[in-house]
């Protein structure tokens, strides 16, 4: 089996979680003309610390520090203003849920020992976008109203698969949805409606849904895919009580922008 593409996704629920990929595409805000070359760049002249002292500093996102975050490396360079964002369902592990990854994650080490858990569990419905900060607040009223209608629904995620990001920088072990998949396309669909609005980039085509469980630096397919993926799902489908287990309910979407949360319950 070949490793599923898993883009703008990070690998840790840290601050960094939804590390957004620049684009050509212009956003909101950011204006769409260029510059001609050959025009004078306009002089400012510098702001006084007695003022910048009266102003909180609201619009600087999270400082990259690649050594908070077991040495992962932004795929777009920090800019003051810039918030990486990023719109997911969250799952609250359960204690059950922790004893059946206390079990895969060992297993998985045997090959790949770099492996980490994830510190939080969810899944992705958009990938990760960049947003100015004064754009947030009108872009989490517009995914509000899009949410609006949408029913809490049940869905399975219960096939061990293997991803990575696009730059095969970072490597994930995760469970696939097996059902409830017409549900997070319908929802995929009305977030992209959101992303084209506000002319960001949006979600993949033929998505596969999934938790991710851990996650290591570098691309390790070879080392999981084969008879350790093979190991992994006997392990799920063995567990005591796994289709239970496994079958959550989706209650709220979530869109984290910089260090902010805003979560849309669903009906």
């Amino acid at each position: 089996m070949s490793a599923a593409l898993l883009v703008g996704y990070s690998s840790s629920g840290s601050e960094d979680e939804a590390e957004a990929t620049s684009s050509g595409r212009s956003r909101p805000g950011a204006g769409g003309a260029h510059r001609d070359q050959g025009s004078i760049p306009s002089q400012r002249l510098p702001v006084p610390d007695s003022v910048l002292n009266m102003f909180p500093n609201t619009e600087e996102g999270p400082e990259d520090d690649s050594a908070k975050h077991g040495g992962r490396i932004r795929t777009f360079p920090h800019e003051r203003g810039n918030w990486a964002t990023h719109i997911y369902i969250p799952y609250e592990a359960t204690e059950e849920f922790l004893d059946l990854l206390d079990v895969l994650l060992p297993h998985a080490q045997t090959h790949v020992p770099r492996l980490v858990r994830m510190e939080e569990f969810h899944l992705s419905l958009s990938q990760s976008v960049v947003l100015r900060h004064h754009w947030i607040l009108p872009f989490v009223q517009a995914l509000k109203d899009h949410m609006t209608s949408f029913q809490r629904f049940f869905f399975t995620a219960n096939r061990v698969k293997i991803y990575t990001n696009q730059e095969k920088t970072r490597t994930f072990v995760g469970l696939e949805v097996t059902s409830g998949h017409s549900q997070f396309l319908d929802l995929v669909s009305e977030v992209d409606r959101v992303m084209e609005e506000f002319d960001l980039t949006t979600f993949y085509q033929n998505p596969s849904f999934h938790i991710s469980l851990a996650w290591c630096v570098g691309d390790a397919c070879l080392q999981l895919e084969g008879q350790c993926l093979q190991e992994l799902q006997e392990i799920v489908d063995e567990f005591e009580d796994s289709e239970l287990l496994l079958r959550v309910h989706a209650e709220q979407v979530r869109c984290k922008s910089g260090n902010k949360f805003f979560s849309m319950p669903l009906k």
